[in-house]
């Protein structure tokens, strides 16, 4: 969604951009040149292999107007200064490589080790909480993060079967849930919910897309804005929730909003558009995986 991201940033010279996700820099290098000859962008993603990708494909065209670090988006807040930028990025999920490399485990659709980390610098991987966890944590995983229907059904068998070899690989685990739940001539894989389930616990990442959006708005000037790409509701959800949050005039005590006890306060971001910008047909052609993509926008007052 580069064009949308470049229509909602609105990159000009002299102006200083973060992108939290840089993946293979496709967008970083598009805010670079939009912003062309003095733009500046501050980069990080957890992924090793990710940023010494980018740094190199920054380098043959923008050498000088940019600084990348390895980190995770909720970090950013630590080494760009406040109120300095007038765009932030967050480009959500798995990166198309990450999914094409079958020995990062991501995916079913390829054998690999039932890894799914984003950075492998920490410890916890897919097959630690799928061989370690009782029923009733994954279960509770399975449901709250991929909102699966059978994930007690699916929880028991894999404890079951873990008993007898211990889950290593993700193919293992991808047989298993089609066996417990068959095609039957359906298009998504069963156990397409699983694994997206386990991944976001993997790596915490809607514990890290609640502390990067408080990151991205305290180093935003006013008038910059905040452009959030979602793939899934989950996430949607999250933005949705930050952004009414953020875009009140009131506050109120306690969780439960009572008309009669708001408190009036000066809101810090107002929405670009009530509506989330989605993919073109272009794009969805070029590039399938776009088609669950929803782009939000919010501007610091």
């Amino acid at each position: 969604m580069a064009a949308e991201v470049l229509a909602a940033l609105k990159p000009h010279p002299s102006g200083r951009y973060a992108d939290g996700t840089l993946g293979g820099a496709g967008h970083a290098a598009s805010i670079l040149a939009a912003s062309s000859p003095t733009g500046w962008l501050s980069g990080c993603d957890r992924d090793g292999v990710a940023v010494e990708i980018a740094k190199a494909r920054l380098a043959e065209k923008f050498a000088g107007r940019f600084e990348i670090q390895r980190g995770n988006f909720s970090e950013l807040a630590d080494w760009v200064a406040e109120k300095s930028c007038d765009g932030v990025l967050l480009d959500l999920g798995v990166s198309s490589p990450q999914l094409d490399v079958a020995e990062r485990g991501f995916s079913f659709m390829q054998d690999g080790p039932l890894d799914m980390r984003m950075d492998h610098r920490q410890k916890l991987t897919a097959a630690d909480l799928v061989n370690g966890e009782d029923a009733e944590p994954l279960a509770k995983i399975f449901w709250k993060y991929g909102d699966e229907r059978d994930s007690r059904r699916f929880a028991k068998a894999i404890v079951h079967d873990r008993a007898l070899r211990k889950f290593e690989t993700t193919k293992q685990l991808a047989d298993l849930i089609e066996r417990l739940a068959p095609r039957h001539g359906k298009k998504a894989h069963p156990a397409t919910k699983v694994f997206q389930a386990l991944r976001i616990a993997v790596n915490d990442e809607i514990g890290s897309l609640k502390r990067g959006l408080d990151a991205a708005v305290k180093i935003l000037k006013p008038g910059g804005r905040l452009a959030v790409i979602t793939f899934h509701s989950l996430e949607d959800r999250v933005v949705k929730e930050f952004g009414r949050e953020k875009t009140r005039d009131y506050t109120f005590p306690g969780d439960v909003d009572v008309p009669e006890l708001r408190m009036p306060i000066v809101p810090e971001l107002k929405w670009v558009s009530r509506k989330a910008v989605v993919p073109g047909e272009v794009e969805l052609k070029e590039n399938p995986r776009a088609r669950s993509a929803q782009l939000r926008i919010l501007e610091k007052i």
